[in-house]
């Protein structure tokens, strides 16, 4: 990898679709269920765009030297490469294996055409968790991939049931990244103008889901884990000092051992927020060591400036240097265990 001025810049967060995925699942009643399901948390007018947009970038979801023509543009050495959310929780266990494997499979061949500036993120079928843990032990020990992209429930059940638990301790034993990012929002019909499933949606879809991984211990069990939160972490950032006041105060809310802003502190956060004001306070809440560059790349919530939004944050050069990418390539280099 080359390196920029203050070290090499690595985006935490870019996306790869997979057709040979989606046509897996074309036609099944649980996808088309799935569709309707998108279809009421957004207008017409935003599913319209939508469509466009995927047809749009259809070849910088796909093609290894349209990304990394992009990343020269935006003057980004390396790109962790997760598959556009395409989990699919709602698939019976052998479907599950064939679009994991699949899915895992397409991510590995794609960052092998650029393995010095490319890094890998698969998926795993969280509904059932036992093929989970399989499919994330070869993710990691056959594909060569440095851990998974979650979303922030699993039809419905919460990242930090218990029944997830195998999976956890398998990703701190492989030193395996989780990536959560939201796919859709459960706030469904409330949100379905002016595109506020994803601007308003998503960011409350990683607040629910961190904060029940706080709050129940989840993070007290695997101090390990490698967790990291797309979009900023959300709103949880920003208002933890709620949480704070209603573990010091409420007994019922106190199922974790420490204030959850202590948590803030071990989970990492992409800087995909947008403005440098945000940013700083990002970096204050949970240090410039928690924080990865994020771009959301190719879509268009993301960013293709993300060094002068980065610079415009007005950071120490060490901080600058650490979230630009000295935070990344220690997340996904450090501690493996195979």
């Amino acid at each position: 990898m080359s390196a920029s001025e203050g070290g090499p810049v690595v985006d935490f967060h870019g996306h790869l679709a997979v057709p040979a995925a989606a046509e897996l699942v074309a036609g099944t009643p649980g996808f088309a269920a799935e569709l309707a399901a998108e279809q009421r948390a957004h207008s017409l007018a935003s599913l319209t765009v939508n469509r466009a947009q995927l047809e749009r970038l259809q070849a910088k979801l796909t093609d290894v030297s349209a990304r990394l023509a992009d990343l020269d543009a935006m003057g980004v050495d390396g790109q962790v490469v997760g598959p556009m959310p395409m989990h699919h929780y709602w698939t019976a266990r052998a479907t599950a294996v064939r679009l994991t494997r699949t899915v895992n499979e397409a991510v590995a061949a794609h960052c092998a055409e650029e393995p010095r500036r490319l890094y890998g993120l698969g998926t795993i079928p969280l509904q059932h968790p036992d093929l989970a843990v399989a499919a994330l032990e070869r993710a990691v020990t056959e594909l060569g991939l440095h851990g998974v992209s979650v979303s922030t429930t699993v039809r419905g059940r919460e990242l930090a049931d218990p029944v997830h638990d195998p999976v956890w301790e398998a990703a701190e034993e492989l030193g395996a990244v989780v990536f959560v990012h939201p796919w859709g929002c459960t706030l469904g019909e409330r949100l379905a103008t002016r595109y506020l499933g994803n601007t308003v949606g998503q960011p409350v879809e990683t607040t629910v889901a961190l904060s029940h991984l706080i709050f129940t211990g989840v993070l007290d069990r695997f101090p390990r884990l490698k967790l990291v939160a797309a979009h900023g972490g959300g709103y949880l950032p920003t208002y933890i000092g709620r949480s704070d006041h209603a573990w010091r105060v409420r007994e019922d809310a106190r199922g974790c051992a420490e204030p959850p802003s202590a948590y803030l502190r071990r989970m990492w956060f992409d800087s995909l927020v947008y403005t440098p004001r945000a940013l700083r306070h990002l970096v204050e809440e949970v240090g410039a060591d928690r924080v990865v560059l994020g771009t959301d790349h190719p879509f268009d919530m993301g960013v293709d400036d993300p060094l002068a939004r980065l610079d415009a944050a007005g950071l120490p050069p060490a901080d600058r240097a650490a979230v630009a990418g000295g935070n990344a390539l220690d997340l996904l280099l450090k501690g493996r265990t195979r």
